[in-house]
């Protein structure tokens, strides 16, 4: 295919975990036109995904709550604004990953000659796009995984067989800061290190806290390693409680950046977290999940390689504790053996 432009806008709306589910594709975009520029129009919390994952030459922070439930004529205010700074940088392609009718409508206002979208049901305005040939139609009730959904946008530039899974890399500065973290804690060089996410978007999908403690104590007492458990912006509240009912060795984490979270579970034997965004953080730098959910069938957000475990339940209570340390002890035995072989193999 001779198409080549050189000023790329791909937008990419999505949550947190979304932003990393869509990394890919965004890998993939930059491997088809690597002498690009790319700029990623994302919602502030993806942003710092978007700027550890490298693909991007330039970030459009996009606050998408602010433009939806904001004051009205202040957010018409901030749409003509982002308007106006999108057509100031002459794109000549876009790309909407995410596809609501708003950022069709972006794209299009952009001036960019050329526009490809995910054709998605009842939510695109298809009649914006003008790249041809055109992608797939997502499908009304797709069980596609939500990579390869973002992958299928991508058919039309020739992009086929791509690497399916999420990559980030962690930066000196921040493995720097886990290490004082870890020495300031007076964690035992070598010790395993587990990680726990009792947050969630929604109470409905929250494992109940009190297990998380329970879950905390067995690794502890049986099986000798430190505790880290993460809280984020939405979970502050909970954070007095955490120190409550969390054996008092555990180590909590509530003030990271997102480049700090992934750099710190970067360092975890395991991480055991509900349905959230630091879930695929933890997958993308290549740590070992279990992922907790209140769904009886696999869905199209779960991590898709075989090291990780997904655990569910008809409601998220049913879960057991004794189940979930289970599946965390058969990981923390896999880290071990790997480990083991590695330093053999010096």
């Amino acid at each position: 295919m001779s198409f080549d432009p050189q000023n790329i806008l791909v937008i990419d709306f999505g949550q947190l975990g979304d932003v990393v589910l869509s990394l890919p594709a965004l890998r993939s975009i930059r491997e088809r036109f690597p002498s690009a520029h790319i700029t990623i129009a994302v919602g502030k919390p993806g942003a710092e995904v978007i700027n550890l994952s490298g693909y991007a030459n330039d970030t459009l922070v996009v606050d998408r709550v602010a433009l939806r439930d904001g004051f009205k004529p202040l957010s018409l205010l901030r749409v003509f604004e982002l308007v106006k700074a999108v057509r100031r940088r002459k794109f000549d392609f876009v790309i909407d990953l995410h596809s609501l009718s708003e950022t069709n409508l972006l794209g299009f206002l952009s001036g960019a000659p050329k526009r490809l979208y995910s054709r998605r049901h009842g939510r695109s305005l298809d009649f914006l796009s003008n790249f041809q040939p055109r992608p797939p139609a997502e499908a009304e009730s797709s069980e596609r995984h939500l990579i390869d959904r973002y992958l299928d946008v991508l058919i039309p530039l020739g992009v086929k067989s791509a690497d399916r899974i999420p990559r980030l890399r962690t930066g000196k500065t921040e493995n720097e800061f886990v290490e004082q973290i870890l020495s300031t804690a007076k964690v035992a060089p070598g010790a395993p290190l587990v990680g726990l996410f009792p947050g969630a978007g929604h109470p409905g999908r929250r494992w109940p806290l009190d297990k998380f403690a329970d879950l905390a104590d067995y690794l502890m007492r049986n099986d000798g390693v430190r505790v880290l458990v993460f809280a984020g912006p939405e979970e502050q509240a909970l954070v007095k409680e955490m120190r409550k009912v969390f054996p008092p060795t555990t180590l909590i984490l509530d003030r990271l950046t997102i480049p700090q979270l992934a750099a710190t579970q970067a360092r975890l034997a395991v991480f055991i977290s509900n349905d959230t965004g630091p879930m695929h953080i933890a997958v993308a730098v290549g740590t070992p999940v279990v992922a907790l959910l209140d769904r009886p069938t696999p869905n199209s957000f779960v991590p898709i390689e075989d090291h990780h475990r997904v655990m569910y339940g008809q409601t998220i209570k049913e879960i057991t504790t004794d189940d979930v340390y289970a599946v965390a002890r058969e990981l923390l035995t896999l880290n071990r053996m790997s480990k083991i072989l590695a330093g053999s193999k010096q």
